[in-house]
């Protein structure tokens, strides 16, 4: 397939994708209003279309591995692309992301994700900002789900070394829960800006879980080296040497 094919195929793919979300979002209003499983629902049937849709009009399938969560954990994620934000929450039951603030005025998106319990953290001095976050997640814990984070808190392109933010440590200590890493290639697919897609098969992989106890470094330190290694794999199935 020639690239001028399948970058149409691309830019129709990401016009739908929007319009869909619309779509979604009016449909399921009212059972939103109504109660919080509605959001959910809207949410868990827009991240279905969208893996059924990538994989029919622009030939990008997907595939979870590993164990995805059902029980009271953190969910850290390597962040590629929007595809791992929908496939991640798509692969488990009661998701709540931490996200920009910027993002709760978004259409759609900002008010479905209040809904299903997304907690939206302000970026500013980074001891201000962690004791904010710590609040606000600990004001919304009776909210049950798994809590998702990205350690490096914006998108990563693969091959691209990133510190990773110590925001998910504090709250690793702070909530004394198991954290479950999860690596994925998307981003050789789906790159961090611009219209093309490539076709090919993306790979999301639950890790196996951190268990609470350890101290924030080295928690940290192991976070980063499974997800980069698990990552480093992913990217080179995919084909990526970079």
């Amino acid at each position: 397939m020639s690239y001028a094919i399948q970058w149409v195929r691309s830019l129709i793919f990401n016009a739908q994708m929007y319009v869909a979300m619309l779509v979604f979002g009016i449909v399921y209003m009212i059972p939103a209003i109504i109660s919080e499983k509605g959001a959910v629902a809207a949410c868990h049937g827009y991240c279905r279309y969208i893996r059924w849709s990538a994989g029919w009009i622009i030939g990008l399938k997907s595939e979870i591995r590993g164990e995805p969560p059902t029980d009271e954990v953190m969910v850290a994620p390597k962040h590629q692309s929007f595809l791992d934000v929908l496939m991640i929450y798509g692969a488990i039951p009661r998701g709540k992301f931490i996200f920009k603030a910027i993002l709760k005025y978004a259409p759609v998106v900002g008010q479905f994700g209040l809904r299903i319990g997304c907690i939206p953290v302000d970026r500013g001095k980074r001891g201000q900002a962690i004791k904010k976050m710590i609040a606000d997640v600990e004001a919304g814990r009776a909210r049950a789900g798994q809590l998702i984070i990205y350690p490096q808190g914006t998108r990563i392109a693969p091959g691209v070394k990133a510190p990773y933010k110590v925001g998910t440590g504090a709250l690793y200590k702070q909530l004394a829960q198991p954290v479950v890493p999860v690596a994925t290639n998307v981003g050789v697919f789906w790159p961090k800006r611009g219209v093309y897609r490539k076709p090919g098969t993306a790979v999301f992989e639950f890790l196996p879980r951190i268990e609470p106890g350890l101290e924030v470094d080295a928690f940290m330190k192991k976070l980063e080296e499974e997800i980069e290694i698990a990552c480093d794999r992913l990217n080179k199935e995919a084909g990526f040497n970079g």
